[in-house]
């Protein structure tokens, strides 16, 4: 992953080197775990080019580094997930990250992370639900 100056939120806490240690060591514990393991194993065939893939992610998504290009959302969406797996995930990212990061720097990954998954989960219940109308209550 090639950080640059120029491309680097210098407001954040977090950095290029966080990013990569949280990403490196999250993942090898999520292709052991037993509920997100098997989906995740499934469907990597690379694991170095998608653990590359993730590091821009997060590059775009807390410093701002524009180098990621892809649709998450759109491929998750297409995956059995579960709010099992979508607690698992987060749970096991916040552990990851209190255990690599200073507070500061976790406290910013799992803010975000918390973020996404309820945008995935909407984004999945309105796909099962029909665009996610939910009738009113009486």
């Amino acid at each position: 992953m090639d950080m640059t100056a120029s491309t680097i939120d210098r407001t954040s806490p977090v950095t290029g080197s966080a990013i990569s240690t949280l990403v490196d060591a999250f993942y090898a514990k999520v292709q052991h775990d037993p509920t997100i393991g098997p989906i995740f194993n499934e469907q990597v065939e690379d694991w170095p080019a998608h653990l590359a893939l993730l590091k821009e992610f997060w590059a775009s998504v807390l410093l701002g580094a524009g180098t990621f290009k892809g649709n998450p959302l759109e491929k998750h969406l297409k995956l059995p997930l579960s709010r099992e797996h979508f607690e698992r995930w987060l749970a096991l990212f916040a552990e990851t990250a209190g255990e690599l990061l200073p507070p500061e720097q976790a406290s910013v990954f799992v803010n975000k992370s918390q973020r996404i998954a309820e945008t995935f989960q909407r984004a999945m219940a309105a796909r099962r639900d029909g665009f996610g109308i939910v009738p009113a209550v009486e």
